[in-house]
Order: C-alpha cells, then sequence, then structure tokens
C-alpha cells in the first residue's frame, strides 16, 4: 500500500465488511453535452482482454535509499516482483508464482522484499521473502490456516517488521516481531480477546491499541512497551476514534474521529487525558480520515479527502508546492505522492483519471524534475473511453444521494440499456476514477449508475446510521430504487432494459433488487452476493467474531430481528423473482460462503428457472486470477446482450455450460 495511503487502508478495514460541483438532479437534467449524436459515432468495440488483463506494470515501490524501484509486473499471467535501478539498468526478476498474484510487497531495507499473498483466495495470508539481487523465495509465516497482516514495517530499522497473527487463537492476532532475512519470529503481545487493531508510535513501539466488546469500542494506551494497556475513552461503535498515528514526539495521537460532530475530522487527542486538543482538519460534507506524514521532516503535510473527486487539504507549504507542480504537468488527474526514498529526495508519483488507468513518474525533489517510468495500461485508448460524471439526485424521503453516470462514447444519451452498479461494503463509498468495468460496459452501450446510498461511509455519521437495518426492503434500497427511476425520468435509460449488478453487498443489492423490485429490471447479475442473512452470519470467519454484535446493530440479530431477516432475505421470497439472474461464485470465499451462491441457484431451479452459474474452484471474494476475470466478463456481455439488447462480441452460447453447473 502506497505510504500516504497505508494509513486509509487500516480505516477502511475498520469501517467495511463484506466487500472491497454536483448536478441538483431534483430541478435540472443530467449534463450530457459532451456526447453529440449528430457529430460524435460510438467507440469501436474493444476487446474486451483490453479491459481486464493485467496491468504491463503496476504497484511501484521505492527502496529506502532510493537506488532501485520495484514493482509487480506479469509472468505467466500473474503479478511477480521485478525490480531495477532507479537510474535504468537490467530488469530482474524476483518471483515465479504461477497459481496466485502476489497481493501486496514492502521494501524491508535496501536489499530485501516482503510480500504476501494467499491460496485459493482464501485470504489466509502468508508473508514471502526475497533479497533483491535474486535467490529462493522463503514462506516465513508457514502457518496453516493463519492469516498474517503487517502492522508497521519498521523503516527505521532494517531486517525488522511487526506482524499480527492469529495462529494461538482463530479468533484474535497477536503481535509479533519478525525478522525477515533469518524468519526469527518473536512473541511480543498477546491479544487480550478483544484487540482489532494496533498502533506502533515513531520509534516501532506498541503504544495503541482498540478493542471491542460487543458494540463498544475502547482506545488503549500505554506510555511504553513495559506498560500494560490502559483504557482511554469507550464509546458506542457508532462514535469512531480511529487512531491514525502517533505525534512526532510520540507524546500524542492523531485521530479520526466523529466525537461531538456528524463528519469524521483529524485531530489530535492526549491518550492520558482522553481528550481532544485541537482539530486539525474537518470538512462540512465528508468524513476525513486519511493524513499525510512526512517521516524525514517529521511534520503532518496535510489530508486527504473525497467529495465529488480526491482533493488535499495542505498545511505543508513544501508539499503543497510539490503538489503544483505535479497538478501542472499532469492536469485533469488525480494525483499521489505513493512511496519517497528515506530522504524524501525521490518521490513516486501516480497520476490516472477515469479514462486513463494511469501511470507512474519518478520526481525528484532537489531538480523539480518529473520522469514517466511506467503506463500501467499502454493498450488503453483514453479517447475511445467514457466520462464518469458526478451526479446527485433527492431520495423519496428528502436525502441528498451522490453517484456517478459514465454514459457511452458517441450514443445519443437516450432511452439507453442501463446497469444500475451498487457498491459493496456497504460501509464503503464509490469515487471518481478508471473502473474497468464501468468502461467495459460503457464501451457495449450501457449507461451505468453508481451511487453511494444511506450506510456508504465518507458522508458523516447521520447518513451512515440512516441505512441501519434498512437492507433490502428499506432505504438503502429504496436509494437505489430511486436511482434508477431518477434514469428514467432523465430519459436516459430504457425502463424496459436495465440490469441491477454488484459484488459482495452489491450482489445482495442486486438479488434484492430482482425480488423485491422485480418490475425494474429486466436482468440481475449477483457476484458474490449474500442471499441468506442467517446463513451469512453463521458462517463469519472466526477472526470477525468480535465484530459479531456490531454487525447485528447495523443489520438484524438473527433471534431478536428474526422477522426482519426474513423479510430481506433474498432467498425466502425467490417466487418473486421474474427476471434473468447469473450468479457468479468463489469457492474459497471466506466472507460470503459458496452455499449463499448455492441456495439462490438452487431455489430458483426447482422452480424451473435456469441461472447461470459460474464457480471458480481457485478464487474467494472475487476473482483476480486474469483467464476467470475473462471467463466473467465474457458470460456477461453475453448475459447482458441476451437481456437489454447491448453490444457484444461474446456468442451467447458461453452461457449453456452454466445454466446447470454448480
Amino acid at each position: 500500500m502506497p505510504r500516504e495511503n497505508r494509513l486509509f487502508e487500516r480505516v477502511v478495514f475498520a469501517v467495511g465488511w463484506i466487500f472491497f460541483g454536483l448536478l441538483n438532479a431534483g430541478a435540472v437534467r443530467a449534463d450530457t453535452s459532451s456526447t453529440d449524436p449528430a457529430v460524435a459515432q460510438p467507440a469501436p468495440l474493444l476487446p474486451l482482454e483490453d479491459f481486464f488483463r493485467k496491468p504491463e506494470k503496476t504497484a511501484f515501490a521505492i527502496s529506502p535509499d532510493g537506488s532501485y524501484l520495484a514493482w509487480l509486473a506479469p509472468w505467466q499471467n500473474r503479478l511477480n516482483i521485478h525490480v531495477q535501478p532507479i537510474a535504468g539498468g537490467q530488469v530482474k526478476r524476483l518471483t515465479d508464482l504461477t497459481d496466485r498474484d502476489i497481493a501486496h510487497f514492502v521494501w524491508e531495507g535496501n536489499d530485501q522484499l516482503v510480500f504476501s499473498r494467499d491460496s485459493g483466495g482464501d485470504e489466509n495470508f502468508h508473508l514471502f521473502a526475497v533479497r533483491r539481487d535474486g535467490g529462493p523465495v522463503r514462506d516465513l509465516t508457514p502457518y496453516p490456516g493463519v492469516r498474517t497482516d503487517i502492522v508497521d514495517e519498521l523503516e527505521d530499522i532494517d531486517d525488522r517488521l511487526l506482524i499480527a497473527m492469529n495462529k494461538r487463537d482463530a479468533k484474535v492476532f497477536d503481535v509479533y516481531r519478525l525478522t525477515p532475512s533469518t524468519g526469527a519470529i518473536q512473541l511480543i503481545t498477546t491479544n487480550p480477546g478483544t484487540i482489532i487493531d494496533w498502533l506502533t508510535d515513531h520509534d516501532g513501539k506498541l503504544r495503541a491499541a482498540v478493542a471491542q466488546n460487543g458494540i463498544n469500542m475502547t482506545l488503549l494506551y500505554r506510555d511504553s512497551e513495559k506498560d500494560a494497556f490502559r483504557s482511554v475513552l469507550t464509546t458506542d461503535f457508532r462514535t469512531s476514534v480511529i487512531p491514525l498515528a502517533f505525534t512526532f514526539d510520540n507524546r500524542r495521537l492523531i485521530v479520526s474521529s466523529n466525537m461531538g460532530r456528524d463528519k469524521m475530522a483529524i485531530v489530535e487527542l492526549d491518550p492520558r487525558a482522553g481528550k481532544e486538543m485541537r482539530v486539525l482538519y474537518q470538512h462540512p460534507e465528508v468524513d476525513v480520515v486519511q493524513v499525510m506524514l512526512s517521516r524525514h521532516r517529521k511534520l503532518i503535510e496535510g489530508v486527504a479527502y473525497v467529495t465529488d473527486r480526491l482533493h488535499y487539504a495542505f498545511f505543508d507549504p513544501r508539499r503543497e508546492h510539490i503538489q503544483k507542480i505535479l497538478e501542472t504537468q499532469l492536469d485533469g488527474q488525480d494525483i499521489a505522492i505513493v512511496d519517497r526514498s528515506k530522504d524524501e529526495s525521490c518521490l513516486l508519483v501516480n497520476a490516472d483519471s477515469d479514462r486513463n488507468p494511469g501511470s507512474y513518474y519518478v520526481y525528484e525533489a532537489g531538480t523539480e524534475k518529473l520522469t514517466r517510468r511506467a503506463n500501467i495500461a499502454p493498450w488503453i485508448k483514453p479517447g475511445y473511453l467514457a466520462e464518469m460524471k458526478p451526479i446527485q439526485y433527492t431520495s423519496r424521503d428528502g436525502k441528498t444521494i451522490h453517484g456517478y453516470l459514465t454514459l457511452p462514447v458517441g450514443l445519443a444519451p437516450r432511452r439507453l440499456p442501463a446497469v444500475v452498479n451498487p457498491h459493496g461494503g456497504p460501509e464503503y463509498r464509490d469515487s471518481w476514477g478508471y473502473s474497468a468495468q464501468v468502461q467495459f460496459l460503457a464501451n457495449r452501450g450501457y449507461a451505468v449508475l453508481q451511487m453511494n446510498f444511506r450506510g456508504s461511509s465518507g458522508y458523516g455519521r447521520s447518513f451512515w446510521e440512516a441505512g441501519f437495518k434498512q437492507w433490502g426492503r428499506g432505504a438503502m434500497q429504496h436509494d437505489i430504487t430511486d436511482g434508477v427511476r431518477w434514469l428514467i425520468e432523465q430519459d436516459i435509460a430504457d425502463p424496459k432494459r436495465i440490469a441491477i449488478y454488484g459484488g459482495s453487498y452489491g450482489g445482495y443489492a442486486a438479488l434484492a433488487g430482482l425480488t423485491f423490485t422485480p418490475e425494474l429490471y429486466a436482468a440481475g447479475i449477483s457476484y458474490v452476493g449474500p442471499s441468506n442473512l442467517f446463513t451469512l452470519f453463521a458462517s463469519i470467519p472466526p477472526y470477525w467474531e468480535l465484530g459479531r454484535q456490531e454487525w447485528y446493530a447495523k443489520v438484524g440479530d438473527p433471534e431478536k430481528d428474526k422477522e426482519l431477516l426474513t423479510s430481506i432475505s433474498p432467498l425466502f421470497h425467490v417466487d418473486q423473482i421474474k427476471a434473468p439472474l447469473f450468479v457468479v461464485q468463489g469457492a474459497n470465499d471466506p466472507r460470503v460462503k459458496k452455499a449463499e451462491s448455492d441456495q439462490i441457484v438452487s431455489a430458483l431451479r426447482k422452480r424451473g428457472i435456469e441461472v447461470p452459474y459460474m464457480v471458480k474452484a481457485n478464487e474467494g471474494h472475487g476473482f483476480r486470477n486474469q483467464e476467470n476475470q475473462f471467463d466473467f466478463y465474457r458470460a456477461m456481455e453475453a448475459f447482458l446482450a441476451s437481456s437489454l439488447q447491448g453490444r457484444s462480441t461474446t456468442d451467447a452460447a458461453v452461457l449453456k455450460p452454466l445454466e446447470m453447473a454448480h
């Protein structure tokens, strides 16, 4: 994870569970002026593989001394680690994995790298080490059924990192000190049974944590590793105090908090007194959960937040100056510094847009020179791709729902076939930027609507809480339905040619849409989506057990809210499904078990309905292997073309083997 985004990754994991200038839509029509049917021509049908093939190069990182670049690139269709001197020269491939992509890697000193991978999508990640100059790959955590996460890379201490493993107890993660060069592992802190997150200070000492007990969250702190953790403050889970970093004197915490406010703000907190000392930044419209730190200069450079697009607020003039230089040269793109050498003389920059998967650049701070090092997908032609436009509409109860509309290039934006694509999570949000599947669907002639329904993260506590116990027949699904009706009212969508497609929670929303508003949809696709909330809760991974009561509060308790969960589980109402359904599942999914898809497919087939059902034996919660992605999107293309009469390069015969598959 890039340095300016690693803290954000921590927050997303904490608040998300199941998956991976705006218009006043109540008063004006969506702006479709960029597509003029009198002069424009439909974009050519681009090869499906161009959208979903592995990137040429991605996930760059700089060695601490700034001498080498490492990145992931495909070898035998799997992402493997490659390195090269930053000054140029021979590229060396360090790994030769053929069954699964490398999920993530970090430099551990200047001479070795540590990477993570799981087995077939089971999410039990192991850590491996490989030297920069090559040699054997070593499994550092060779424990079956155990998940390993990195707590701190210990950037100032070579050949050391802190990791968390649920080796002792499958439900909780203890913290260990790992020496990659030798594989030595030392237990340094045992989880008492309630801690869900750990935080180190700038010396790499484990000094803060978050514990969960039912629906309550407790921020823990200690003055040194010799001391016991003590409670700083306890809140209901609705009040979030998420520790992001220590101040550089290691005395206070930088947290993202909605305590006493609706929106998450970046706050400096005194852990000894449990009091906020000052608000560093808050935004009136959205949550702010990401800070940017300069470890070399020991200061907070600013914050990042997302409204319609990614934005920054800078506290540091130097960092702001660099951003202005980058924006001048990379106009119109989202720009982020994703890594830097230890002395911060060499910065790694990523820039992308809605129609461009992006490029990586090296920025030399001393000379202010910017050099492009890689184009992620050079075969993509942005001129053929569609603009993703921020939109908003008003829900039936008066809430403003933000989202994004992508219209096919060169087609009149009137009465188009449409795909409604609710996001997963559900505590997540869609953002502006490149999406391979959105662009693929637009290229096939579909209008694509993404919406951040209530219950999504990023828009404050009240908007999030408005989604509690509102799945299926409630207001979360109503927001999706109201988006469909908005598309129809705007005359963008043909009301007889609308499909709903999503993954994880979005897959559930697709099933709910077909079940509870069958009149709206001509087809649906559920990708790793739960169909029965009782069996979903009964089969969660053991390391999510601490969050069970929180999820009962947000979705429904199987005992106390049995009637509610029965009423909103699509499995119990399959007689209401009228439109064609395509179901997709990874056999090793630890979050939404294969049984979730098996149940809905079996129930529909008992009614004599043929349901295309794709299961991949070597995948989990979503498909990562390229050949499986190709299979999925080929089948999606044929399924939607059959149901909505969109453009297609795939013969409908591809669906036949799936109609009786299990």
